[in-house]
């Protein structure tokens, strides 16, 4: 069975210079059946920086994939949510 490999950026309401209170956020709302891949920082504009992160969910699973982009958006000191990639690995999940 493959995976499905999900990178979200996730932009703060404002100028944030540690992403750790929002990392632990985000872990708490991962479904049980996924797992972090990895993180990584992106600038925006103006000092503003965006929050990447890599999901993995399992194929066979519908609907988690937009239902976890749904309860990211609703993190407080979220100010939107974009799927920036979407792919497909065989590597087994």
């Amino acid at each position: 069975m493959g995976a499905i490999l999900v990178t979200y950026k996730v932009f703060p309401e404002d100028i944030v210079k540690d992403f750790e209170p929002l990392k632990t956020e985000i872990i708490k709302i991962l479904p049980e059946t996924s797992k972090i891949d990895g993180w990584g920082e992106e600038p925006v504009a103006f000092g503003l920086v965006a929050l990447l992160v890599q999901i993995r969910f399992p194929e066979d699973v519908s609907g988690v994939v937009d239902d976890f982009e749904v309860e990211l958006g609703k993190i407080k000191g979220v100010s939107q949510v974009q799927t920036f990639q979407i792919r497909r690995t065989s590597r087994d999940y």
